[in-house]
C-alpha cells in the first residue's frame, strides 16, 4: 500500500480505502493551547540538558507523540517504520512467521488470537496466553515491535516460546516452526448437506470471495443445502467495505451499519441492495470472544435483520472506526474518529454481540479457562465508555457453563467431534432447514 501525504483511510483494523485528507482539522492553536506546548518544550529541554544520558531528540518527540495518542485509546497509535509495515502486512495478508495477534498489556505480550491454520494455532497456543520469553529472553516493558520482529523470520526456523496461560500453574514452552502466512480470507466446505464457509478476516474482496464460495457450495451439493453456517470465530475484522459487502449479500433492504463522530463527515448509513444469494437459505453465524469490529458488523446486521441466528460467546465488543492519516510516505496516525452502530441502533463498544444461542466450545479442554480469560474491547486500558453501562451480571454470565452442555473435550473426541460449536450449528441446521419457521424464511 503507497502512503500518500495527507489521505485518510477509514478502518476497522486494516487501513484499505484511501479518501482525500482534510486540513480543516488544523486550526491554530488557542492561548491556553500555547501555553500548554511551552510547558511541554520546555520539559524536552529540561531533559535535553539534565538527564543522567544524553538523549536523542528523535526518542523523546516520538515518547510525546505516542503518549499523546495512547491517552485516547487502545485503536489510535502513531506509525511509521516496523509498525507501518505490520499494518500493510495484515492489508496483503501475506508474511513468514508463526500467525499471531497480539497486543501490549501492562508490559507483557498477550496474544488476541491466534490465525487458524497458522503454525501458532497447530502449536496450541491459545487467546488470553501470555508469552514471557521469546528464546528465553525475557520480553516485558519492551516494544512491541520489537517482540513482533523476533518472532517473524524466515520460514522452517523455530523459536522457542514461554508461555503462562491463565490457569496453570506454572509457565509452559513451546517450540513453534515458522511458517509463510499466507492468510486465506475465506475458505469453505461442505459438511453433510450444510455449506460452511470461513471468514478469516475482512482483508480485499472477502464480499466477492464469500460469493464464489457459496456458488461453489451450490454446485458441489446440486442446490441441495440445508443451510450455511458463515464462521467468524476468531476473525479481528478489517475492512469496513468488506464487512458491508458481506453483509449486502443476504440481505434484501434496510441498513446494515451506521456510524457517528464528532464531524459530521464521519456520520455514515450503509444500506443493503436488493438481491440474497443464498436464497433464503437459513444461516448460523458464529463468534466468539476474537471476533471483532468487522465481524461484529455482520454479526449484528444479520441477527438485528432477522437473517441469521447468531451462535457461539459473546464477541470482541470494538464499535470504533479508525482512520489513517498519513503524513508522508513513512508515516502516519491511526486515529479513531467515529463509532459504529448496527440497525436497531445498538452500539457493540465494550459489550459486543450476545449469541442467540450461546454454545461453549466443549472441544477445547481449557474451554472453562479460556472463558476466565478472554480477552474483549472492555479488557483495554483506556477504552472508549459505551453510552449504555455494561450489565455487571451479564459479564458474569459468560463465565457459567450451560447445564445442557455437559460433555468433557475427550467424550466428544470419542465420538470424533474436534470443533464442537461448528458441530452444533451443522446439526442446528440439518434439524430446523425444513420447520414452518425456516420455511417461511425461504419464501
Amino acid at each position: 500500500m503507497k502512503l500518500l501525504p495527507l489521505f485518510r483511510a477509514t478502518l476497522l483494523v486494516s487501513a484499505v480505502a484511501l479518501v482525500p485528507a482534510s486540513t480543516a482539522g488544523l486550526a491554530a492553536v488557542d492561548g491556553r493551547s500555547s501555553a500548554e506546548f511551552g510547558r511541554l518544550f520546555a520539559i524536552y529541554q529540561l531533559v535535553k540538558d539534565n538527564y543522567v544520558d544524553q538523549v536523542d531528540d528523535d526518542k523523546l518527540l516520538r515518547g510525546a507523540i505516542d503518549g499523546m495518542l495512547a491517552s485516547l485509546d487502545p485503536h489510535s497509535s502513531y506509525l511509521d517504520g516496523a509498525s507501518l509495515q505490520r499494518l500493510e502486512t495484515m492489508i496483503d495478508g501475506n508474511y513468514t512467521g508463526l500467525g499471531l495477534s497480539v497486543i501490549l498489556e501492562d508490559g507483557a505480550v498477550k496474544i488476541i488470537s491466534p490465525f487458524k491454520g497458522s503454525p501458532a494455532d497447530k502449536a496450541g497456543l491459545k487467546a488470553g496466553d501470555f508469552i514471557t520469553h521469546l528464546d528465553g529472553q525475557l520480553y516485558f516493558d519492551r516494544d512491541l515491535d520489537e517482540a513482533v520482529a523476533k518472532m517473524r523470520g524466515a520460514a522452517g526456523t523455530s523459536i522457542r516460546l514461554t508461555v503462562f496461560r491463565p490457569g496453570r500453574d506454572e509457565p509452559f514452552d513451546v517450540t513453534v516452526t515458522r511458517g509463510v502466512i499466507e492468510l486465506e480470507p475465506v475458505t469453505h466446505e461442505v459438511k453433510h448437506n450444510v455449506g460452511v464457509i470461513s471468514v478469516n478476516e475482512f482483508s480485499r474482496d472477502v464480499g466477492r470471495d464469500v460469493n464464489a464460495a457459496i456458488a461453489s457450495i451450490k454446485a458441489q451439493t446440486g442446490n441441495k443445502l440445508a443451510g450455511l453456517v458463515l464462521d467468524l470465530r476468531s476473525n479481528p475484522g478489517g475492512s469496513l467495505d468488506e464487512a458491508v459487502a458481506l453483509s449486502d449479500l443476504f440481505l434484501e433492504s434496510g441498513d446494515i451499519v451506521s456510524q457517528r463522530g464528532r464531524l459530521s463527515s464521519e456520520n455514515m448509513v450503509y444500506r443493503a441492495h436488493k438481491g440474497d444469494i443464498a436464497n433464503g437459505l437459513p444461516i448460523v453465524v458464529l463468534i466468539d470472544a476474537g471476533s471483532a469490529s468487522a465481524s461484529e458488523i455482520v454479526a449484528g446486521a444479520l441477527q438485528d435483520q432477522k437473517r441469521a441466528v447468531v451462535m457461539g460467546e459473546r464477541s470482541f465488543g470494538k464499535g470504533s472506526v479508525q482512520s489513517l492519516i498519513g503524513l508522508d510516505r513513512n508515516s502516519a496516525v491511526k486515529l479513531t474518529t467515529a463509532r459504529y452502530f448496527t440497525p436497531s441502533g445498538h452500539s457493540v463498544q465494550e459489550g459486543g454481540i450476545e449469541p442467540d444461542i450461546k454454545v461453549p466450545q466443549l472441544s477445547d479442554p481449557d474451554a472453562k479457562a479460556r472463558a476466565d480469560r478472554a480477552i474483549r474491547e472492555s479488557d483495554l486500558r483506556g477504552h472508549l465508555i459505551n453510552e449504555v453501562s455494561l450489565d455487571d451480571k451479564k459479564l458474569e454470565d459468560d463465565k457459567k457453563q450451560d447445564p445442557r452442555f455437559t460433555e468433557t473435550a475427550e467424550e466428544l473426541k470419542k465420538k470424533g467431534i474436534e470443533d464442537f460449536q461448528l458441530h452444533y450449528a451443522v446439526q442446528t441446521l440439518q434439524r430446523t432447514a425444513n420447520t414452518p419457521a425456516f420455511a417461511a424464511r425461504k419464501r
